[in-house]
Formats: C-alpha cells, sequence, structure tokens
C-alpha cells in the first residue's frame, strides 16, 4: 500500500489486477484500443499502469453474447480503492469487454 500526501490530502494507492475479456472478432487495433481506453482511465485518475499482457484467444467454459471465444487480457495497475467502481462501470459500458474482473492484490 502505498500513502502520498498533497496539501494534507490523502490518498491511498493499492494494487489491482484486471482480467478482461474482449470481443474476439477484434482485431489488434480493436485490442490495442480497448487496452489504451482501459489505461488512458487508469493514468487520468491519478493511477499507474504497472504492466498489461496480451493472453490472447481462448476458449470459453460457456457463451457470453453467442461468442465461444474471446481475447484475454491482464493489466496491472495502482488506483484509489474510490474510483475502482468508477473503472468498473466503464468496463461494463464498453461494448467490445464481454466480461472483466478486477481483483485487488496484496493487502
Amino acid at each position: 500500500m502505498e500513502v502520498t500526501c498533497y496539501n494534507a490530502e490523502i490518498k491511498m494507492m493499492r494494487s489491482y489486477e484486471l482480467v478482461t475479456i474482449v470481443n474476439p472478432e477484434a482485431d489488434d487495433e480493436g485490442m490495442y484500443s480497448v487496452m489504451d481506453r482501459v489505461s488512458r482511465f487508469i493514468t487520468e485518475k491519478d493511477g499507474t499502469v504497472e504492466g498489461a499482457e496480451q493472453w490472447g484467444k481462448k476458449r470459453l467454459a460457456y457463451p457470453i453474447k453467442r461468442f465461444l471465444e474471446g481475447n484475454y487480457n491482464l493489466t496491472r495497475f495502482k488506483l484509489e480503492p474510490r474510483m475502482v467502481k468508477e473503472l468498473e462501470m466503464n468496463l461494463r459500458a464498453d461494448e467490445e469487454i464481454l466480461r472483466h474482473l478486477v481483483m485487488k492484490v496484496g493487502d
């Protein structure tokens, strides 16, 4: 956990991992666009992106929006806990993202 003080304002940054399943019909440019939107949101909210990985296309355990496969991505980041709900609302609103999961890492 990282504590940063600015003019008596305390910001608690926590580490998170985000797994997204993106529409399998998205090309490479579409995949980068989704990952870029996620990264931009995090940095605009004073968070930091520590890493991002593409796991590739994998078969889903069950159909999601009639898709049997999805492109999996992992993003590691630090963000204030109160901003995570806003991030999740943006992920739900993105039509290219079939599913997502945000997990707190550490404490």
